[in-house]
Protein backbone atom coordinates (compact mmCIF):
# COMPACT_ATOMS: atom_id res chain seq x y z
CA UNK A 1 0.00 0.00 0.00
CA UNK A 2 1.30 3.44 -0.90
CA UNK A 3 2.08 5.91 1.88
CA UNK A 4 0.53 9.44 1.78
CA UNK A 5 3.53 11.01 -0.01
CA UNK A 6 3.63 8.22 -2.59
CA UNK A 7 -0.09 8.58 -3.26
CA UNK A 8 0.31 12.33 -3.86
CA UNK A 9 3.33 11.76 -6.10
CA UNK A 10 1.46 9.13 -8.12
CA UNK A 11 -1.45 11.49 -8.73
CA UNK A 12 0.95 14.11 -10.03
CA UNK A 13 2.85 11.62 -12.20
CA UNK A 14 -0.36 10.33 -13.76
CA UNK A 15 -1.32 13.91 -14.62
CA UNK A 16 2.10 14.60 -16.17
CA UNK A 17 1.99 11.40 -18.23
CA UNK A 18 -1.47 12.38 -19.46
CA UNK A 19 -0.12 15.75 -20.64
CA UNK A 20 2.73 14.02 -22.45
CA UNK A 21 0.35 11.56 -24.13
CA UNK A 22 -1.96 14.39 -25.24
CA UNK A 23 0.86 16.76 -26.24
CA UNK A 24 -0.21 19.38 -23.68
CA UNK A 25 2.34 21.85 -22.31
CA UNK A 26 2.61 21.63 -18.53
CA UNK A 27 4.33 22.97 -15.43
CA UNK A 28 5.17 20.77 -12.43
CA UNK A 29 5.22 22.75 -9.18
CA UNK A 30 7.21 20.70 -6.68
CA UNK A 31 7.84 22.12 -3.22
CA UNK A 32 10.89 21.23 -1.16
CA UNK A 33 11.41 17.48 -0.81
CA UNK A 34 8.57 16.66 -3.21
CA UNK A 35 10.62 14.43 -5.50
CA UNK A 36 10.81 16.79 -8.47
CA UNK A 37 13.84 15.09 -10.05
CA UNK A 38 12.19 11.69 -9.65
CA UNK A 39 9.12 13.03 -11.48
CA UNK A 40 11.30 14.43 -14.26
CA UNK A 41 13.15 11.13 -14.69
CA UNK A 42 9.92 9.10 -14.67
CA UNK A 43 8.48 11.41 -17.32
CA UNK A 44 11.58 10.92 -19.47
CA UNK A 45 11.26 7.14 -19.07
CA UNK A 46 7.59 7.32 -20.01
CA UNK A 47 8.49 9.22 -23.17
CA UNK A 48 11.32 6.81 -24.03
CA UNK A 49 8.95 3.89 -23.69
CA UNK A 50 6.41 5.46 -26.02
CA UNK A 51 8.54 7.29 -28.58
CA UNK A 52 12.23 6.66 -27.92
CA UNK A 53 12.85 4.50 -30.98
CA UNK A 54 10.63 6.73 -33.14
CA UNK A 55 12.69 9.80 -32.22
CA UNK A 56 15.96 8.02 -32.98
CA UNK A 57 14.75 6.91 -36.41
CA UNK A 58 13.95 10.54 -37.23
CA UNK A 59 17.18 11.87 -35.65
CA UNK A 60 15.16 13.74 -33.05
CA UNK A 61 15.85 14.14 -29.33
CA UNK A 62 14.19 14.97 -26.04
CA UNK A 63 15.98 18.09 -24.79
CA UNK A 64 16.33 18.32 -21.03
CA UNK A 65 17.83 21.59 -19.79
CA UNK A 66 19.32 21.38 -16.31
CA UNK A 67 20.82 24.01 -14.05
CA UNK A 68 24.25 22.43 -13.44
CA UNK A 69 26.63 19.90 -14.98
CA UNK A 70 26.05 17.71 -11.91
CA UNK A 71 22.32 17.65 -12.66
CA UNK A 72 23.06 16.83 -16.29
CA UNK A 73 25.17 13.84 -15.26
CA UNK A 74 22.43 12.69 -12.89
CA UNK A 75 19.83 12.73 -15.66
CA UNK A 76 22.17 10.72 -17.90
CA UNK A 77 22.79 8.18 -15.15
CA UNK A 78 19.16 7.75 -14.13
CA UNK A 79 18.02 7.26 -17.73
CA UNK A 80 20.90 4.88 -18.52
CA UNK A 81 22.32 7.32 -21.04
CA UNK A 82 19.49 6.71 -23.50
CA UNK A 83 20.53 8.19 -26.87
CA UNK A 84 17.14 9.84 -27.43
CA UNK A 85 17.67 12.12 -24.40
CA UNK A 86 19.86 15.20 -24.72
CA UNK A 87 20.50 16.55 -21.22
CA UNK A 88 22.48 19.78 -21.09
CA UNK A 89 23.00 23.00 -19.19
CA UNK A 90 21.16 25.97 -20.66
CA UNK A 91 24.24 27.66 -22.15
CA UNK A 92 25.59 24.51 -23.77
CA UNK A 93 22.16 23.63 -25.13
CA UNK A 94 21.59 27.07 -26.62
CA UNK A 95 25.06 27.12 -28.15
CA UNK A 96 24.46 23.71 -29.75
CA UNK A 97 21.48 25.24 -31.54
CA UNK A 98 23.11 28.40 -32.89
CA UNK A 99 26.78 27.48 -33.38
CA UNK A 100 26.37 26.43 -37.01
CA UNK A 101 24.72 29.71 -38.06
CA UNK A 102 27.97 31.64 -38.34
CA UNK A 103 26.75 34.31 -40.82
CA UNK A 104 23.83 35.16 -38.51
CA UNK A 105 26.11 35.20 -35.47
CA UNK A 106 28.45 37.64 -37.22
CA UNK A 107 25.46 39.78 -38.11
CA UNK A 108 23.90 39.84 -34.62
CA UNK A 109 26.99 40.07 -32.43
CA UNK A 110 27.84 43.75 -33.15
CA UNK A 111 24.40 44.78 -31.89
CA UNK A 112 24.99 43.33 -28.41
CA UNK A 113 25.87 46.22 -26.13
CA UNK A 114 28.81 44.47 -24.49
CA UNK A 115 30.51 44.01 -27.88
CA UNK A 116 30.03 47.46 -29.42
CA UNK A 117 33.26 49.01 -28.13
CA UNK A 118 35.29 45.79 -28.35
CA UNK A 119 34.46 45.26 -32.01
CA UNK A 120 34.87 48.92 -32.96
CA UNK A 121 38.49 48.71 -31.81
CA UNK A 122 39.26 45.94 -34.33
CA UNK A 123 37.11 47.16 -37.19
CA UNK A 124 34.24 44.72 -36.70
CA UNK A 125 33.77 40.95 -36.67
CA UNK A 126 35.25 40.38 -40.11
CA UNK A 127 35.54 36.74 -41.06
CA UNK A 128 36.38 35.52 -37.56
CA UNK A 129 34.71 32.35 -36.32
CA UNK A 130 32.32 32.87 -33.40
CA UNK A 131 32.96 30.34 -30.63
CA UNK A 132 32.02 29.50 -27.06
CA UNK A 133 33.30 27.17 -24.35
CA UNK A 134 32.22 26.25 -20.82
CA UNK A 135 34.52 28.86 -19.26
CA UNK A 136 32.58 31.62 -20.98
CA UNK A 137 35.37 34.20 -21.19
CA UNK A 138 35.07 36.95 -23.82
CA UNK A 139 38.10 37.17 -26.08
CA UNK A 140 39.06 38.31 -29.56
CA UNK A 141 41.81 36.68 -31.59
CA UNK A 142 43.01 36.99 -35.15
CA UNK A 143 40.72 34.20 -36.31
CA UNK A 144 38.20 33.63 -33.52
CA UNK A 145 35.86 35.48 -31.15
CA UNK A 146 34.82 33.73 -27.92
CA UNK A 147 31.50 34.54 -26.30
CA UNK A 148 30.49 35.07 -22.69
CA UNK A 149 27.69 32.95 -21.15
CA UNK A 150 25.33 35.94 -21.26
CA UNK A 151 26.05 36.49 -24.96
CA UNK A 152 24.82 33.01 -25.81
CA UNK A 153 21.48 33.64 -24.09
CA UNK A 154 21.03 37.03 -25.73
CA UNK A 155 21.74 35.51 -29.13
CA UNK A 156 19.36 32.55 -28.74
CA UNK A 157 16.59 35.02 -27.82
CA UNK A 158 17.31 36.93 -31.04
CA UNK A 159 17.34 33.70 -33.05
CA UNK A 160 13.98 32.60 -31.64
CA UNK A 161 12.40 35.64 -33.30
CA UNK A 162 13.01 33.95 -36.67
CA UNK A 163 10.29 31.48 -37.72
CA UNK A 164 12.75 29.38 -39.74
CA UNK A 165 14.93 28.91 -36.66
CA UNK A 166 11.92 27.89 -34.56
CA UNK A 167 11.01 25.28 -37.17
CA UNK A 168 14.55 23.88 -37.09
CA UNK A 169 14.48 23.90 -33.26
CA UNK A 170 11.20 21.96 -33.10
CA UNK A 171 12.27 19.52 -35.80
CA UNK A 172 15.42 18.61 -33.88
CA UNK A 173 13.86 18.71 -30.40
CA UNK A 174 10.13 17.85 -30.47
CA UNK A 175 10.17 17.80 -26.65
CA UNK A 176 11.80 20.34 -24.33
CA UNK A 177 11.88 19.87 -20.57
CA UNK A 178 13.36 22.57 -18.35
CA UNK A 179 14.52 21.56 -14.86
CA UNK A 180 14.58 24.16 -12.05
CA UNK A 181 12.54 26.40 -14.30
CA UNK A 182 12.40 29.19 -11.71
CA UNK A 183 16.16 29.74 -12.02
CA UNK A 184 16.14 29.80 -15.83
CA UNK A 185 17.23 33.07 -17.38
CA UNK A 186 14.22 35.37 -17.50
CA UNK A 187 14.76 36.40 -21.11
CA UNK A 188 15.16 32.83 -22.38
CA UNK A 189 12.15 31.56 -20.40
CA UNK A 190 10.11 34.46 -21.74
CA UNK A 191 11.12 33.68 -25.32
CA UNK A 192 10.20 30.00 -24.92
CA UNK A 193 6.84 30.96 -23.43
CA UNK A 194 6.17 33.54 -26.15
CA UNK A 195 7.04 31.37 -29.15
CA UNK A 196 6.34 27.78 -28.09
CA UNK A 197 3.64 27.49 -25.41
CA UNK A 198 0.27 26.64 -26.89
CA UNK A 199 -1.22 24.05 -29.25
CA UNK A 200 0.80 23.53 -32.40
CA UNK A 201 3.32 26.30 -31.69
CA UNK A 202 6.44 24.18 -31.28
CA UNK A 203 7.87 21.35 -29.20
CA UNK A 204 6.04 19.90 -26.21
CA UNK A 205 7.14 22.06 -23.27
CA UNK A 206 7.44 20.78 -19.70
CA UNK A 207 8.65 22.94 -16.80
CA UNK A 208 9.78 21.29 -13.55
CA UNK A 209 10.58 23.35 -10.47
CA UNK A 210 9.23 25.59 -7.73
CA UNK A 211 8.90 29.37 -7.95
CA UNK A 212 9.22 29.59 -4.15
CA UNK A 213 12.76 28.23 -4.52
CA UNK A 214 13.94 30.99 -6.83
CA UNK A 215 16.85 32.55 -4.94
CA UNK A 216 19.09 33.64 -7.82
CA UNK A 217 18.71 37.17 -9.13
CA UNK A 218 18.38 36.53 -12.88
CA UNK A 219 15.88 33.66 -12.68
CA UNK A 220 12.41 34.01 -14.19
CA UNK A 221 10.56 32.91 -11.06
CA UNK A 222 6.86 32.18 -11.48
CA UNK A 223 5.65 31.22 -14.96
CA UNK A 224 1.97 31.57 -15.82
CA UNK A 225 0.23 31.02 -19.13
CA UNK A 226 -3.40 30.00 -19.81
CA UNK A 227 -2.25 27.18 -22.13
CA UNK A 228 0.10 25.77 -19.48
CA UNK A 229 -1.38 23.09 -17.23
CA UNK A 230 -0.09 23.36 -13.65
CA UNK A 231 0.45 20.08 -11.78
CA UNK A 232 1.27 20.20 -8.05
CA UNK A 233 3.20 17.46 -6.28
CA UNK A 234 1.64 17.47 -2.81
CA UNK A 235 4.33 15.29 -1.26
CA UNK A 236 7.37 15.64 0.98
CA UNK A 237 9.76 12.69 1.10
CA UNK A 238 12.42 14.59 3.06
CA UNK A 239 11.14 15.97 6.33
CA UNK A 240 9.27 14.64 9.35
CA UNK A 241 5.70 15.67 10.12
CA UNK A 242 6.49 18.48 12.57
CA UNK A 243 8.65 20.27 9.97
CA UNK A 244 6.18 19.71 7.13
CA UNK A 245 3.35 21.03 9.32
CA UNK A 246 5.29 24.29 9.68
CA UNK A 247 6.02 24.41 5.93
CA UNK A 248 2.32 23.92 5.19
CA UNK A 249 1.44 26.85 7.44
CA UNK A 250 4.08 29.00 5.72
CA UNK A 251 2.82 27.90 2.31
CA UNK A 252 -0.83 26.82 2.54
CA UNK A 253 -1.41 26.89 -1.25
CA UNK A 254 0.88 23.86 -1.77
CA UNK A 255 0.13 21.44 1.12
CA UNK A 256 2.43 18.45 1.42
CA UNK A 257 1.94 14.90 2.70
CA UNK A 258 4.79 13.11 4.46
CA UNK A 259 5.98 9.61 3.75
CA UNK A 260 5.75 8.41 7.37
CA UNK A 261 3.57 10.47 9.76
CA UNK A 262 4.92 8.51 12.73
CA UNK A 263 8.52 9.74 12.44
CA UNK A 264 9.45 12.27 15.11
CA UNK A 265 11.62 15.36 15.04
CA UNK A 266 11.73 18.90 16.35
CA UNK A 267 11.37 22.56 15.41
CA UNK A 268 12.58 25.26 17.80
CA UNK A 269 12.93 29.03 17.30
CA UNK A 270 15.24 31.26 19.37
CA UNK A 271 15.35 35.06 19.41
CA UNK A 272 17.82 37.40 21.11
CA UNK A 273 15.48 40.25 22.01
CA UNK A 274 16.47 39.88 25.65
CA UNK A 275 20.15 40.64 25.03
CA UNK A 276 20.93 43.88 26.84
CA UNK A 277 24.00 45.16 24.99
CA UNK A 278 24.32 47.73 22.22
CA UNK A 279 23.32 46.39 18.83
CA UNK A 280 24.90 47.35 15.53
CA UNK A 281 23.66 50.29 13.49
CA UNK A 282 23.68 51.26 9.84
CA UNK A 283 21.77 50.27 6.71
CA UNK A 284 23.19 46.75 6.43
CA UNK A 285 23.62 45.73 10.07
CA UNK A 286 21.09 47.81 11.99
CA UNK A 287 19.46 45.85 14.82
CA UNK A 288 21.87 42.91 14.70
CA UNK A 289 24.12 41.59 17.44
CA UNK A 290 27.80 42.50 17.17
CA UNK A 291 29.70 39.78 15.29
CA UNK A 292 31.42 38.57 18.45
CA UNK A 293 28.08 38.22 20.24
CA UNK A 294 26.56 36.35 17.30
CA UNK A 295 29.46 33.91 17.50
CA UNK A 296 29.00 33.46 21.26
CA UNK A 297 25.27 32.85 20.85
CA UNK A 298 25.84 30.28 18.12
CA UNK A 299 28.40 28.40 20.22
CA UNK A 300 26.14 28.47 23.28
CA UNK A 301 23.14 27.23 21.30
CA UNK A 302 25.22 24.45 19.75
CA UNK A 303 26.07 23.20 23.24
CA UNK A 304 22.39 23.24 24.20
CA UNK A 305 21.33 21.46 21.02
CA UNK A 306 24.06 18.85 21.40
CA UNK A 307 22.67 18.08 24.85
CA UNK A 308 19.30 17.55 23.13
CA UNK A 309 20.82 14.94 20.82
CA UNK A 310 22.18 16.96 17.87
CA UNK A 311 25.27 15.62 16.12
CA UNK A 312 27.25 18.58 14.75
CA UNK A 313 29.51 16.59 12.44
CA UNK A 314 29.42 17.97 8.84
CA UNK A 315 27.70 14.81 7.62
CA UNK A 316 24.77 15.27 9.99
CA UNK A 317 24.28 18.99 10.53
CA UNK A 318 24.53 22.24 8.60
CA UNK A 319 24.69 25.69 10.15
CA UNK A 320 23.28 28.10 7.60
CA UNK A 321 24.25 31.77 7.65
CA UNK A 322 23.14 34.66 5.48
CA UNK A 323 26.27 36.07 3.92
CA UNK A 324 29.73 34.86 3.05
CA UNK A 325 31.19 37.73 5.07
CA UNK A 326 29.51 36.49 8.26
CA UNK A 327 30.52 32.96 7.41
CA UNK A 328 34.07 34.03 6.62
CA UNK A 329 34.41 35.52 10.09
CA UNK A 330 33.25 32.25 11.65
CA UNK A 331 35.51 30.15 9.44
CA UNK A 332 38.67 32.22 9.56
CA UNK A 333 38.98 33.81 6.10
CA UNK A 334 37.42 37.24 6.63
CA UNK A 335 40.49 39.16 5.35
CA UNK A 336 40.43 37.07 2.19
CA UNK A 337 36.72 37.76 1.72
CA UNK A 338 37.32 41.49 2.14
CA UNK A 339 39.70 41.50 -0.84
CA UNK A 340 36.89 40.74 -3.28
CA UNK A 341 33.89 42.79 -4.26
CA UNK A 342 31.83 39.76 -5.27
CA UNK A 343 31.49 36.53 -3.25
CA UNK A 344 31.54 34.38 -6.41
CA UNK A 345 35.10 35.51 -7.11
CA UNK A 346 36.42 33.50 -4.19
CA UNK A 347 33.66 31.02 -3.29
CA UNK A 348 33.11 29.87 -6.87
CA UNK A 349 36.80 30.24 -7.72
CA UNK A 350 36.24 32.79 -10.47
CA UNK A 351 39.45 34.57 -9.50
CA UNK A 352 42.46 32.92 -11.20
CA UNK A 353 44.58 33.01 -8.03
CA UNK A 354 41.89 31.40 -5.88
CA UNK A 355 41.26 28.77 -8.55
CA UNK A 356 44.96 27.86 -8.66
CA UNK A 357 45.30 27.70 -4.87
CA UNK A 358 42.21 25.56 -4.29
CA UNK A 359 42.27 23.34 -7.38
CA UNK A 360 46.02 22.81 -7.77
CA UNK A 361 48.23 23.98 -4.93
CA UNK A 362 46.20 22.65 -2.01
CA UNK A 363 45.73 19.18 -3.60
CA UNK A 364 49.48 19.12 -4.34
CA UNK A 365 50.41 20.03 -0.77
CA UNK A 366 47.90 17.65 0.81
CA UNK A 367 49.07 14.78 -1.36
CA UNK A 368 52.73 15.49 -0.54
CA UNK A 369 52.10 15.67 3.20
CA UNK A 370 50.35 12.28 2.97
CA UNK A 371 53.24 10.86 0.85
CA UNK A 372 50.92 10.19 -2.09
CA UNK A 373 53.42 11.31 -4.68
CA UNK A 374 51.55 9.98 -7.68
CA UNK A 375 48.50 11.99 -6.67
CA UNK A 376 50.73 15.00 -6.10
CA UNK A 377 52.03 14.98 -9.66
CA UNK A 378 48.53 14.22 -10.97
CA UNK A 379 47.32 17.41 -9.27
CA UNK A 380 49.92 19.29 -11.34
CA UNK A 381 47.85 18.48 -14.44
CA UNK A 382 49.68 15.19 -14.69
CA UNK A 383 53.02 16.83 -15.52
CA UNK A 384 55.55 14.53 -13.86
CA UNK A 385 59.00 16.15 -13.78
CA UNK A 386 62.19 14.29 -14.49
CA UNK A 387 63.60 12.99 -11.18
CA UNK A 388 66.76 11.19 -12.18
CA UNK A 389 68.86 11.10 -9.04
CA UNK A 390 68.80 11.13 -5.27
CA UNK A 391 69.78 14.80 -5.32
CA UNK A 392 66.67 15.53 -7.43
CA UNK A 393 64.54 13.91 -4.72
CA UNK A 394 66.29 15.89 -2.00
CA UNK A 395 65.78 19.12 -3.91
CA UNK A 396 62.07 18.41 -4.36
CA UNK A 397 61.68 17.48 -0.69
CA UNK A 398 63.48 20.66 0.42
CA UNK A 399 61.27 22.90 -1.69
CA UNK A 400 58.05 21.13 -0.76
CA UNK A 401 58.88 21.16 2.96
CA UNK A 402 59.54 24.89 2.72
CA UNK A 403 56.21 25.34 0.93
CA UNK A 404 54.33 23.46 3.65
CA UNK A 405 55.97 25.67 6.26
CA UNK A 406 55.03 28.86 4.38
CA UNK A 407 51.43 27.72 4.14
CA UNK A 408 51.24 27.85 7.92
CA UNK A 409 53.42 30.89 8.62
CA UNK A 410 53.52 33.14 5.57
CA UNK A 411 51.32 35.35 3.47
CA UNK A 412 49.87 34.54 0.08
CA UNK A 413 52.60 36.75 -1.34
CA UNK A 414 55.27 34.68 0.42
CA UNK A 415 53.87 31.49 -1.10
CA UNK A 416 53.74 33.00 -4.59
CA UNK A 417 57.34 34.25 -4.30
CA UNK A 418 58.44 30.75 -3.30
CA UNK A 419 56.62 29.17 -6.24
CA UNK A 420 58.06 31.66 -8.70
CA UNK A 421 61.53 30.71 -7.51
CA UNK A 422 61.13 26.92 -7.26
CA UNK A 423 58.42 26.28 -9.88
CA UNK A 424 57.26 23.39 -7.68
CA UNK A 425 54.52 23.47 -8.73
CA UNK A 426 54.80 26.08 -11.50
CA UNK A 427 52.39 28.99 -11.56
CA UNK A 428 49.87 29.08 -14.41
CA UNK A 429 50.81 31.40 -17.23
CA UNK A 430 47.97 33.82 -16.44
CA UNK A 431 49.25 34.31 -12.87
CA UNK A 432 52.91 34.48 -13.91
CA UNK A 433 52.01 37.23 -16.38
CA UNK A 434 50.27 39.21 -13.64
CA UNK A 435 53.28 38.77 -11.35
CA UNK A 436 55.59 40.08 -14.06
CA UNK A 437 53.26 43.04 -14.54
CA UNK A 438 53.49 43.75 -10.81
CA UNK A 439 57.27 43.71 -11.01
CA UNK A 440 57.21 46.22 -13.88
CA UNK A 441 54.85 48.52 -11.99
CA UNK A 442 56.98 48.41 -8.85
CA UNK A 443 56.63 47.63 -5.16
CA UNK A 444 54.97 50.90 -4.24
CA UNK A 445 51.23 51.13 -5.00
CA UNK A 446 50.18 53.70 -7.57
CA UNK A 447 46.76 55.35 -7.05
CA UNK A 448 46.16 55.19 -10.80
CA UNK A 449 47.08 51.54 -11.28
CA UNK A 450 44.40 49.11 -12.52
CA UNK A 451 41.90 47.78 -9.98
CA UNK A 452 43.03 44.22 -10.75
CA UNK A 453 46.56 45.10 -9.61
CA UNK A 454 45.25 46.74 -6.44
CA UNK A 455 43.27 43.60 -5.68
CA UNK A 456 46.30 41.36 -6.17
CA UNK A 457 48.36 43.53 -3.81
CA UNK A 458 45.67 43.22 -1.13
CA UNK A 459 45.39 39.48 -1.75
CA UNK A 460 49.11 38.87 -1.36
CA UNK A 461 49.10 40.57 2.05
CA UNK A 462 46.60 38.05 3.47
CA UNK A 463 47.82 35.08 5.52
CA UNK A 464 47.87 31.91 3.45
CA UNK A 465 46.10 30.14 6.31
CA UNK A 466 42.94 31.84 5.10
CA UNK A 467 43.25 30.04 1.74
CA UNK A 468 43.41 26.76 3.64
CA UNK A 469 40.30 27.71 5.63
CA UNK A 470 38.45 28.71 2.48
CA UNK A 471 39.40 25.49 0.71
CA UNK A 472 38.25 23.46 3.70
CA UNK A 473 34.88 25.22 3.59
CA UNK A 474 34.43 24.88 -0.19
CA UNK A 475 35.09 21.14 -0.01
CA UNK A 476 32.29 20.74 2.53
CA UNK A 477 34.42 19.63 5.46
CA UNK A 478 32.79 22.07 7.88
CA UNK A 479 29.29 22.19 9.33
CA UNK A 480 28.88 25.73 8.00
CA UNK A 481 27.39 26.90 4.73
CA UNK A 482 25.60 29.88 3.25
CA UNK A 483 21.90 29.62 2.62
CA UNK A 484 22.49 29.96 -1.12
CA UNK A 485 25.05 27.17 -0.97
CA UNK A 486 22.62 24.43 0.07
CA UNK A 487 19.76 24.86 -2.37
CA UNK A 488 18.68 21.35 -3.33
CA UNK A 489 20.61 19.73 -0.48
CA UNK A 490 19.25 18.06 2.63
CA UNK A 491 20.65 17.31 6.09
CA UNK A 492 19.50 15.47 9.17
CA UNK A 493 19.70 18.65 11.27
CA UNK A 494 19.80 22.32 10.28
CA UNK A 495 20.55 25.35 12.45
CA UNK A 496 19.65 28.58 10.63
CA UNK A 497 21.09 31.91 11.78
CA UNK A 498 19.03 34.87 10.59
CA UNK A 499 20.73 38.23 10.90
CA UNK A 500 21.54 41.34 8.93
CA UNK A 501 24.50 42.03 6.69
CA UNK A 502 22.95 42.70 3.29
CA UNK A 503 20.36 45.29 2.32
CA UNK A 504 18.60 42.75 0.09
CA UNK A 505 17.41 40.87 3.17
CA UNK A 506 15.70 41.96 6.39
CA UNK A 507 13.86 39.03 7.92
CA UNK A 508 12.22 41.08 10.66
CA UNK A 509 10.57 43.27 8.02
CA UNK A 510 9.74 40.18 5.94
CA UNK A 511 7.95 38.57 8.90
CA UNK A 512 6.02 41.78 9.53
CA UNK A 513 4.83 41.83 5.90
CA UNK A 514 4.02 38.09 6.01
CA UNK A 515 1.29 38.68 8.60
CA UNK A 516 -0.71 40.58 5.95
CA UNK A 517 0.56 40.11 2.39
CA UNK A 518 -2.14 42.46 1.06
CA UNK A 519 -0.40 45.32 2.86
CA UNK A 520 2.85 44.93 0.90
CA UNK A 521 3.52 47.98 -1.34
CA UNK A 522 3.90 47.14 -5.03
CA UNK A 523 7.50 48.35 -5.03
CA UNK A 524 8.27 45.88 -2.21
CA UNK A 525 6.73 42.73 -3.71
CA UNK A 526 9.92 41.56 -5.43
CA UNK A 527 11.90 42.25 -2.25
CA UNK A 528 9.33 40.37 -0.18
CA UNK A 529 9.39 37.32 -2.48
CA UNK A 530 13.18 37.24 -2.37
CA UNK A 531 13.13 37.11 1.45
CA UNK A 532 10.22 34.66 1.51
CA UNK A 533 11.89 32.26 -0.90
CA UNK A 534 15.18 32.19 0.98
CA UNK A 535 13.33 31.70 4.28
CA UNK A 536 11.38 28.79 2.79
CA UNK A 537 14.43 27.18 1.21
CA UNK A 538 16.46 27.07 4.41
CA UNK A 539 13.57 25.95 6.63
CA UNK A 540 12.87 23.06 4.27
CA UNK A 541 16.41 21.57 4.28
CA UNK A 542 16.29 19.37 7.42
CA UNK A 543 15.02 15.83 7.54
CA UNK A 544 14.61 15.59 11.32
CA UNK A 545 15.51 18.68 13.35
CA UNK A 546 15.24 22.42 12.61
CA UNK A 547 16.47 25.20 14.89
CA UNK A 548 16.26 28.89 14.01
CA UNK A 549 18.31 31.60 15.74
CA UNK A 550 17.57 35.28 15.11
CA UNK A 551 20.55 37.47 15.92
CA UNK A 552 18.63 40.54 14.77
CA UNK A 553 15.98 42.23 16.90
CA UNK A 554 12.43 41.05 16.16
CA UNK A 555 9.30 43.18 16.52
CA UNK A 556 6.15 41.90 18.23
CA UNK A 557 4.52 41.57 14.81
CA UNK A 558 7.40 39.44 13.52
CA UNK A 559 7.22 37.23 16.62
CA UNK A 560 3.48 36.79 16.09
CA UNK A 561 4.13 35.55 12.54
CA UNK A 562 6.68 33.03 13.81
CA UNK A 563 4.21 31.89 16.47
CA UNK A 564 1.53 31.35 13.82
CA UNK A 565 3.90 29.28 11.68
CA UNK A 566 5.77 27.28 14.31
CA UNK A 567 3.63 27.46 17.44
CA UNK A 568 3.99 29.90 20.35
CA UNK A 569 5.39 27.15 22.57
CA UNK A 570 8.29 26.74 20.10
CA UNK A 571 9.44 30.39 20.39
CA UNK A 572 12.18 30.90 22.99
CA UNK A 573 14.03 33.94 24.27
CA UNK A 574 17.74 33.09 24.09
CA UNK A 575 20.54 35.28 25.40
CA UNK A 576 23.79 34.73 27.27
Amino acid sequence: MLNPAQQAAKRAQDAVNSCVDNNEDFLVEAGAGAGKTYCLVETLKHLIGKKGNYFLRKYQYIACITFTNVATDEIKSRTDGHPAIYPSTIHSFCWSLIQDFQPYLRKELPSLGSWVDLLSEIGGVGHRTIGYDDLGFRSIGDDKISLHHDDVLKLIIRFLEYEKFRIIFAARYPVLFIDEYQDTDEGFAGAISKHFIGPGKGPLIGFFGDHWQKIYGNGCGKIEAPELKRIDINANFRSVQVIVDALNRIRPDLPQNVADPKLTGSVEVYHTNGWGGKRMTGQHYGGDLPHEETHRHIESLKIQLAEDGWDFSPEKTKILMLTHKALAKEQGYINLANVFRFNDDFVKKQDRYIEFFTDTLEPVCNAYSEKRYGAMFQAMSGRRPAILSHSDKESWAKDMDALLNLRGTGTIGDVIAHLRQTKRPPLPGSIENKEQELVRIGLEPDPDEPSSIKRIRKLKAVSYKEIIALDYFIDGHTPFSTKHGVKGAEFENVLVVFGRGWNRYDFNKFLEFASDENSIPNEKIEWYERNRNLFYVVCSRPMKRLAILFSQLLSDSALDTMSDWFGREKIHSFHI
